[in-house]
């Protein structure tokens, strides 16, 4: 099922600007409300980029984007989705919220958190297990949002949330205070800083599961295409590189030092 209008939403500046979009909609799985955007490029080309966010922001990240149709969910827990309390997140879910929202996909491009996803969306691509989902192409980056703690996430104000997001923006790259208020609105809808300790279960389900994930990565044939930024202080160059070249011998890269 799917609904219109944002009239239960509430939120800061991230609110205001969204209302006035008709290209957002709620998207029902299992009960739970999932939030997501279907943008109309400008081109009119008629492949559709599906946008995977990371941790801990929302589908926020892809409101710049034009050139091509973009659809952008907010992961279950994440932004304007439900963030149910007491709930066992998981990967897996995530993975099946997606599939359960979109039939065939053009390009996807995903950010740390929703790598993981992809990662296992190709694991069911592989194994025949998506059905009718398609995947033609992946872009990957890096970045992170493990500098912060679950306990700093329910305690902290703006102030500290803008000040730890620094350390993971390369020197041209940082966020306006706008933009960062955004992103703290979507974080303190529905009091979301309370599930961030259930969310950051997925570090401990990457480890659990890593060879799972890797070697659906490793193992498919579509193009994956991967953008770098080296001064990222969680996976740091040159060993990440390395070690993303060895595993990954036919994956395009990117590298961009800002």
């Amino acid at each position: 099922a799917v609904r219109r209008g944002l009239t239960q939403i509430r939120g800061g500046l991230l609110a205001v600007t969204l209302l006035a979009k008709s290209s957002v909609k709620f998207f029902t799985y299992k009960g739970l409300r999932i939030f997501y955007q279907d943008i109309v490029g400008v081109v009119g080309s008629p492949e559709i980029v599906v946008l995977l966010h990371g941790f801990p922001t929302s589908s926020y990240d892809c409101l710049t984007l034009r050139s091509y149709r973009v659809i952008a969910l907010d992961f279950l827990g994440f932004g304007f989705s439900d963030k149910q309390r007491p709930h066992h997140y998981s990967i897996f879910e995530q993975a099946s919220i997606v599939k359960a929202l979109w039939g065939i996909w053009g390009s996807r491009t995903s950010y740390d958190y929703g790598d993981t996803v992809a990662q296992e969306l190709l694991y069911r691509h592989k194994q025949n297990l998506s059905g009718w989902l398609t995947i033609k192409s992946l872009c990957l980056s890096n970045g992170d949002g493990r500098v912060l703690s679950p306990v700093l996430m329910q305690l902290m104000n703006f102030f500290v949330f803008s000040r730890s997001l620094i350390p993971v923006c390369g020197p041209y790259t940082r966020h306006s205070e706008t933009e960062l208020w955004d992103m703290w609105a979507g974080i303190r809808n529905n009091d979301g800083n309370l599930v961030i300790d259930s969310l950051l279960q997925y570090i401990n389900q990457r480890k659990k599961f890593r060879r799972h994930w890797v070697g659906a990565l490793a193992s498919v044939t579509i193009p994956i295409h991967f953008i770098y930024g080296p001064l990222d202080p969680v996976n740091p160059y040159p060993g990440f590189l390395e070690l993303y070249r060895k595993m990954l011998l036919w994956s395009t890269l990117a590298t961009i030092y800002s």
